[in-house]
């Protein structure tokens, strides 16, 4: 599985957060949400972080789903 990458965030006057994916708003955290995002971003890998926060990553069933017999075609 490939690793995130094309995340930034920017933190506002207003205490909130805005995650962005390639220029593109993906997310707004305020108050305690975006405290929690904060702390975590700064304690580990940066885009893995907004990659789980935003829910673009993958879950790692996406082969499995492909195969399932109704998804064939």
């Amino acid at each position: 599985m490939p690793r995130p990458h094309g995340f930034t965030y920017e933190q506002r006057s207003d205490l909130s957060v805005v995650i962005t994916h390639l220029g593109r708003a993906a997310s707004t955290l305020r108050g305690g949400r975006a405290e929690k995002f904060l702390a975590e971003v700064e304690s580990g890998d940066a885009q893995l972080v907004m990659a789980r926060w935003t829910g673009a990553y993958k879950f790692g069933n996406e082969r499995t789903a492909r195969n399932h017999p109704r998804n064939r075609r």
